[in-house]
């Protein structure tokens, strides 16, 4: 009986450690999935774009404008937008359950929108759902930064 303890506090610390290790696998495949993400929208590439949303995916800009996943790709496939810089960085993870995680972070923008120059950063926050085992965009928020 006197194993009993101790057992028991070797199986926690073991599920604590094991636990420890997926969440930092998940932030880790979160992070890499918003990387993905930017390098499919800075090479215009439609399909990538597709598989990084959900079907029901919206964006509200800074102007509060939504949008949708049929806009992303429809951008993308026209060539109405053309980067030549999509960056995320500061990007902060918080994971809910096994399945859902918020990213927090800056994207760096510059290129041609509508005929228009962009060069801007704006504030972001993202929220992803785990499907079929893909980390995928449901829904993003985007405020400007004062340069």
């Amino acid at each position: 009986m006197k194993l009993l303890p101790g057992l028991l506090i070797a199986s926690f610390m073991s599920a604590a450690t094991i636990f420890a290790q997926t969440a930092a696998e998940e932030t880790t495949a979160v992070l890499q999935a918003e990387r993905d993400g930017c390098t499919a929208y800075l090479n215009g590439e439609a399909e990538k774009i597709a598989n990084f949303l959900t079907e029901d995916y919206t964006l509200t800009n800074s102007k509060g404008e939504i949008s949708g996943r049929a806009d992303d790709i429809a951008d993308a496939t026209s060539g109405k937008v053309h980067y030549t810089e999509f960056e995320n960085y500061d990007m902060k993870v918080r994971l809910y359950g096994d399945s859902t995680a918020v990213v927090t972070g800056r994207t760096k923008l510059k290129g041609v929108y509508n005929g228009k120059t962009i060069n801007k950063v704006v504030q972001f926050t993202d929220t992803l759902v785990k499907q079929n085992g893909h980390w995928r965009l449901a829904a993003g928020h985007v405020s400007a930064v004062p340069q």
